[in-house]
C-alpha cells in the first residue's frame, strides 16, 4: 500500500531508539486522561482473569479539552504493538509513544495538521488524524504522517483533506481495504466520507457517500473491506461494504438494538460478533456478522451486557478472550470475558478515573 516513495524526510536530529520496544509487549490498556492542564496516558495492566489494575501514568507532552469530544479513537496501537498514539485535543497536537515491557516511552510530540484533534489511526508506518477544527472556529480535515524506526512523526505534503464542509460534527477516522481507503463518520450531515490512499500514502479528496440512518458516529473495519457503523438516535447498526474508490454499498440498514444512543463499535478479533456500546441505556449489544457482512441480533432484546454508566469507547484484547468498556458517568472501565457464541460475561470493573476521560485501546 504505502511506500516511501518521494517522501523526503530530515534526517538531522533523530535520536538512535538504544531502548528498542519491548518483544514482549505487555498486556495492559489504555485511555487518555484528557486533562486540559496536561493530557496523559493512564495505563492498566491485565491480569490473566481480565481484571485491571493501574499500572502508571504518562504526560503526552501536550494538552487535552476536559470535556466530550463526541468521537471514536482517541488512541490508536500499530499493528505490531510497538507504538501508540493519542491525540492532544487541547493543544491540536499528537503524541507517539514506544510500548516497553514495562513502561511507554514518549517519542515524539507534533502538530496535528489541524485544530482539536479527536480520532487517529495507523496502518503500518502510516498515520491520520481527524481534525474537528469546526467545534472551535476553524475548519474540520483530515492530515497524514510517516511513522519512523525511531517513533518520529512527519508530516506528509498534500495529504491534508477537508471534510464534505467545514463543520461537520466528524466522530472518527479508520483505515479500511488494508490501508487504502480511509472512512470517517459525519454526525451533522449523516454523512460517511472515503478517502482513497496513493502509493505515497497522501489521501485524495473526499468521497461522500450517505448513511443508512442518521447521526453515523463510532465504527469497526473488517480485514474483509465490510464497515460497521453505529446510528446515535435510533440505536442502530448498519454495515456497508467499502470499494477500492472510496464508495460504500449498503449491506444491512438500520438495525436497530432495542436500547438507547448506540454510539461506539467494535468488532470480535473472528470478526464473527459485533458490539455497539449503548450510552444512555448503559447497555452493550451484541450483533452477529455473516461472512458477507450481514448483521443479525445477538439477543432478540439487544441486550448483550450490562456496563456501568454511560459507557463510550470500547476495546478487544489482542487474544480476543476481554472486551472492555469505558464508563464515564461512573469513571470506571468494565471488563467482559467474550465467548464463543459472542456473549460477554463481567469480570472486572475499576474505578477512579478522572472527569473527561476518553478513548480507549487493549493489548
Amino acid at each position: 500500500m504505502f511506500s516511501l516513495g518521494m517522501v523526503a524526510l530530515p534526517l538531522a536530529g533523530l535520536a538512535h531508539d538504544e531502548d528498542r520496544n519491548s518483544k514482549n509487549p505487555p498486556e495492559a490498556v489504555y485511555t487518555i486522561s484528557n486533562a486540559p492542564d496536561g493530557n496523559r496516558v493512564l495505563a492498566f495492566s491485565r491480569k490473566v482473569d481480565g481484571d485491571l489494575a493501574p499500572a502508571s501514568d504518562y504526560p503526552t507532552g501536550g494538552k487535552g479539552t476536559g470535556g466530550s469530544l463526541g468521537n471514536q479513537g482517541a488512541l490508536a496501537m500499530t499493528n505490531d504493538g510497538r507504538w501508540l498514539l493519542t491525540v492532544n485535543a487541547g493543544s491540536d497536537e499528537i503524541s507517539v509513544f514506544s510500548v516497553r515491557e514495562h513502561a511507554l516511552v514518549l517519542t515524539d510530540v507534533v502538530p496535528s495538521g489541524g485544530k482539536h484533534p479527536i480520532s487517529i489511526a495507523a496502518a503500518d508506518n502510516l498515520v491520520y488524524v481527524l481534525n474537528a477544527g469546526g467545534a472551535v472556529g476553524a475548519s474540520d480535515n483530515i492530515s497524514g504522517f510517516y511513522l519512523t524506526e525511531h517513533g518520529r512523526l512527519y508530516a506528509l505534503p498534500g495529504s491534508t483533506q477537508t471534510l464534505s464542509g467545514a463543520n461537520v460534527g466528524p466522530a472518527q477516522i479508520s483505515f479500511g481495504l488494508h490501508g487504502d481507503v480511509l472512512i470517517v463518520t459525519e454526525k451533522t450531515t449523516n454523512l460517511i466520507d472515503g478517502f482513497v490512499v496513493d502509493d505515497n500514502g497522501r489521501a485524495g479528496p473526499v468521497i461522500s457517500s450517505p448513511s443508512s440512518g442518521a447521526v453515523p458516529f463510532g465504527f469497526s473495519i473488517s480485514s474483509k473491506g465490510y464497515l460497521f457503523i453505529s446510528e446515535a438516535p435510533q440505536s442502530a447498526l448498519s454495515s456497508y461494504k467499502i470499494n477500492a474508490n472510496g464508495t460504500i454499498t449498503s449491506v444491512t440498514g438500520s438495525l436497530v438494538n432495542h436500547q438507547t444512543a448506540a454510539c461506539w463499535v467494535v468488532l470480535s478479533k473472528d470478526e464473527k460478533f459485533a458490539y455497539t456500546a449503548n450510552a444512555a441505556s448503559n447497555s452493550i449489544s451484541g450483533y452477529r456478522v455473516a461472512p458477507n457482512g450481514i448483521l443479525t441480533l445477538l439477543n432478540a432484546s439487544g441486550l448483550t451486557a450490562t456496563t456501568d454508566a454511560h459507557p463510550l469507547d470500547m476495546a478487544v484484547t489482542q487474544n480476543g478472550r476481554f472486551l472492555y468498556s469505558l464508563d464515564t458517568a461512573a469513571m470506571t472501565i468494565v471488563g467482559f470475558r467474550t465467548g464463543p457464541d459472542g456473549s460477554l460475561t463481567r469480570v472486572s470493573a475499576t474505578g477512579g478515573l478522572p472527569a473527561g476521560v476518553t478513548g480507549l485501546v487493549a493489548r
